[in-house]
C-alpha cells in the first residue's frame, strides 16, 4: 500500500521483498476463496474451516481523499465460532522506514513514522512485539457476529475522528451504488461492471489513472522485463475514456478528457508517454535493493520519461472527438485536440517508440492511429469547413504513404517500413476508421494475424523470432479484445463475441487481467490488475 499516492513510497511491500504487511487469517486450516461484491471493489475473503465459515470484508472507503485512507474490514462468522489471528506490521519507504512509536489509545493503536501515522481501531486486545514493531492480536467472533476493523492512514500527527464502522461502510456502499451503472443491456453485464469498478478504482482524484497498481511483477520470470505500472500513461487513459464513453459513465470519460487535455495543453509537442496522477514527471527507473517479487525484480519508476510515442496523439484525437460528438468537450478539449492535430502534422513523419514502447521506427499502428483520429476530429469540427478538410486530407497524405512504404507481400500492413512482420496492434486501424473493413489491406491483415499469431484462441502481439509463440512472452489479452472489436466492425459477430468470451475467461480468480495470459500454464502474467485490459473488455461488452 503506498501512499499518498500510487506512486509513492509503500507501507507494506512484501510483495516485493520489503516486507510489512497487515494480515488476517483463519487460526485453523482452512480453504481460501473470495469474491468483489457486484459493481464495487468491496472485497469479501472467505474461509472454510473444519469447524466454520468465515468471512472478511474489505473495502477502502468512500467518498476518499487524497490526504488520507481508510481501510474497513469486518470479520462475520457465517458458521460455527471463528478463531482468527490478526497482525499488523508496517514498514515504511519500501521497508525501510522504522517505526518511531506504536502506543495506545483507548481501542485505538497509533503507529508512528517519520511522515505517516496509522491508527488501528477495533484492535484493543492487540499486544505489540518490540523485536519487529508488529502488533497482533486473536479475535473469536460467535456464531452470526462480526468484527469490526478500521484502520486510517494519514498524515503525522493528524487528530481527525475516525469514522464509526457502520457509518463507513454504508456511505462506501452508497458511493458505489452511485458510481457504477447496471450497464444490463451489454453482453456481460457482471463483468462490464467490474471493469467500470476497477477503472474508478485506478483514477485518482486528479484524474490521472494508473496502469496497474503495482510494480515489479514479472511478465517471465528472471527476464529483466518488470515495470512499475504506478503511472498514469496517455494511451490507456485514451483507451479507458473511449470505453466510458461507449458505456455512459461520464465519470471515466470526464476524467480522462481532462487529464488528457491538460497534459497536451501543457506539453505540447513534447507531450510524455506517462505521467504521475497528478501530471508530474515519472521518475526515472531506479532499484530499492529488495529481493523483489520471484523471478522478477524491485524496480521503481519508468524510462517511458525518454520516448516519444506518436500513436498517443492519435488516440487523444479519438478521444477527444468521441468527447465533442457527445457534448462534452470544453473550450480547453478543443484547444487540446486542436494541439494534437497541429503536432500530428509537424511529426507523424518522425520515427517513435509505438504502442509497444520498442526502439524508434516508423511504425505502422502509430500513424495510422493519428490517421484515425484526424477523420474523427474532422466529423466533429466545430469551426470552418477549411478546418475538417485539412485534417481529412492529412489523414489520406499519411495513409497514403503508410501504404507505400508499410505494406507487406501479401498486401497486409507490416510492422514498419523496415520490418515486414505482421502486428495484432494494426487491427486497430481498422477498428478505429483509418481504413475501412473492406479495404483489402484490412482483409490481409486480419488473414495474417489470424494465420500467424494465435495459439489456442488466444493473440500475441508479434513474432519476436522463430521459437514457439509462447516461448517469447505471454499472449496479450489486450489484443484478444482488439480482435473482438476489428470482427465486430466487419459485421463477423459470432467470430466476435467467440474471441470476447475466449479473452475474458482468461482472468484470476478475482475477476482481474493482467496484461499477458500463459497460454501453456493458464496463468497470469505481470502487474495486476492491468486498465487498459479492462478498459477494451468494457468496450467490447457494451459495443
Amino acid at each position: 500500500m503506498c501512499f499518498p499516492r500510487w506512486h509513492d513510497k509503500a507501507l507494506f511491500s512484501a510483495l516485493i521483498g520489503g516486507g510489512g504487511s497487515y494480515a488476517i487469517t483463519p487460526m485453523e486450516p482452512h480453504v481460501w476463496g473470495g469474491y468483489y461484491e457486484p459493481g464495487s471493489l468491496i472485497w469479501r475473503s472467505r474461509w472454510v474451516t473444519n469447524t466454520a465459515v468465515i468471512e472478511c470484508r474489505e473495502a477502502l472507503a468512500m467518498p476518499s481523499r487524497a490526504d488520507r485512507a481508510v481501510v474497513l474490514r469486518r470479520i462475520v462468522a457465517c458458521q460455527g465460532t471463528a478463531r482468527i489471528h490478526c497482525r499488523l506490521r508496517t514498514l515504511a519507504d519500501f521497508g525501510t522506514g522504522a517505526v518511531r512509536a506504536i502506543h495506545r489509545e483507548g481501542d485505538t493503536w497509533i503507529v508512528e513514522h517519520d511522515h505517516v501515522q496509522l491508527r488501528w481501531m477495533g484492535a484493543g486486545t492487540a499486544r505489540v512485539s518490540r523485536s519487529t514493531n508488529s502488533l497482533a492480536m486473536e479475535i473469536t467472533v460467535p456464531e452470526g457476529g462480526h468484527h469490526d476493523l478500521v484502520m486510517v492512514v494519514e498524515p503525522k500527527g493528524s487528530v481527525e475522528d475516525i469514522p464509526t464502522a457502520d457509518l463507513a461502510w454504508r456511505a462506501t456502499e452508497s458511493e458505489w451504488a452511485r458510481r457504477i451503472p447496471s450497464l444490463s443491456s451489454s453482453a456481460a453485464p457482471r463483468d462490464a461492471r467490474h471493469a467500470c469498478a476497477v477503472l474508478l478504482g485506478l483514477t485518482s482524484g486528479a484524474g490521472g489513472m494508473v496502469a496497474a497498481a503495482t510494480t515489479s511483477l514479472p511478465e517471465r520470470a528472471r527476464e529483466s522485463n518488470s515495470y512499475d505500472y504506478r503511472y498514469a500513461w496517455i494511451r490507456d487513459q485514451c483507451y479507458a475514456g473511449h470505453a466510458a464513453f461507449r458505456a455512459g459513465i461520464e465519470e471515466l470519460a470526464d476524467c480522462a478528457v481532462a487529464f488528457v487535455s491538460q497534459r497536451l495543453l501543457t506539453d505540447g509537442p513534447n507531450l510524455k508517454p506517462a505521467y504521475t496522477v497528478t501530471g508530474g514527471r515519472v521518475p526515472d527507473q531506479t532499484r530499492l535493493k529488495l529481493p523483489g517479487y520471484p523471478g522478477g525484480t524491485d524496480l521503481v519508476g519508468n524510462w517511458v520519461n525518454n520516448q516519444f510515442q506518436l500513436d498517443a496523439f492519435g488516440e487523444a484525437l479519438l478521444l477527444l472527438a468521441t468527447a465533442a460528438g457527445c457534448d462534452r468537450l470544453d473550450v480547453d478539449g478543443w484547444r487540446a485536440l486542436e494541439t494534437a492535430a497541429s503536432v500530428v502534422e509537424r511529426r507523424w513523419r518522425e520515427p517513435d517508440a509505438g504502442i509497444w514502447e520498442l526502439d524508434p521506427h516508423h511504425w505502422t499502428h502509430s500513424r495510422l492511429t493519428c490517421a484515425a483520429g484526424l477523420r474523427a476530429a474532422a466529423k466533429v469540427a466545430s469551426e470552418s469547413g477549411a478546418t475538417a478538410a485539412s485534417w481529412t486530407t492529412l489523414a489520406d497524405t499519411i495513409v497514403a504513404e503508410t501504404g507505400r512504404t508499410a505494406v507487406a507481400g501479401d498486401g497486409a500492413w507490416q510492422r514498419a517500413d523496415d520490418d515486414p512482420r505482421v502486428d495484432a496492434a494494426l487491427l486497430m486501424a481498422t477498428v478505429r476508421g483509418a481504413v475501412g473493413p473492406e479495404d483489402p489491406r484490412s482483409i490481409a491483415t486480419l488473414a495474417a494475424i489470424e494465420a500467424q499469431l494465435v495459439d489456442d484462441g488466444y493473440l500475441y502481439r508479434f513474432r519476436h523470432d522463430v521459437r514457439p509463440l509462447g516461448d517469447a512472452e505471454g499472449a496479450f489479452l489486450l489484443c484478444g479484445f482488439m480482435m473482438s472489436l476489428r470482427h465486430h466492425v466487419a459485421g463477423h459477430h459470432l467470430q466476435a463475441m467467440r474471441w470476447f468470451e475466449r479473452t475474458r475467461a482468461a482472468c484470476g480468480p478475482a475477476g482481474l487481467f493482467s496484461e499477458e495470459y500463459d497460454v501453456r500454464q493458464r496463468q497470469l502474467r505481470g502487474n495486476l490488475p492491468q486498465a487498459f485490459v479492462h478498459a477494451l473488455l468494457l468496450e467490447c461488452a457494451v459495443t
